[in-house]
C-alpha cells in the first residue's frame, strides 16, 4: 500500500505570527511507532504542513493532534496579542 499524504496550508495575519506557530509546533516530532511523518515549512505568513503514512487511522490521529495544537497556538496569540518582533543587538 502506498503512503497517504495530506498537505495543509495555514495562513496567519503576519509572518511573525506564522513564525511563532512554526517554532512552537516544530519541536513535537511524531512518535516513530506511529509510522507517520510530519514536515513543517514556513513560507512568509503561511505555515505549510505535510503528513504521510501508510495507515489512514494513524494519519487521522496525527492530523487531529495537529489541529488541536494549532488551535491552541492561535487562541494564545489572540488572547495575548500578536508577538512583538525580536531584535538582536550587537
Amino acid at each position: 500500500m502506498s503512503d497517504l499524504k495530506v498537505d495543509l496550508s495555514v495562513p496567519f495575519p503576519s509572518a511573525r505570527e506564522a513564525e511563532v506557530a512554526y517554532q512552537v509546533l516544530r519541536v513535537d516530532k511524531e512518535p516513530s511507532r506511529s509510522g507517520v511523518t510530519k514536515k513543517l515549512t514556513l513560507n512568509d505568513n503561511i505555515l505549510e504542513v505535510s503528513y504521510s503514512g501508510k495507515e489512514a487511522r494513524k494519519v487521522r490521529v496525527a492530523l487531529t493532534s495537529f489541529f488541536d495544537n494549532i488551535l491552541l497556538v492561535t487562541e494564545t496569540i489572540q488572547r495575548f496579542g500578536p508577538p512583538e518582533p525580536t531584535y538582536t543587538h550587537y
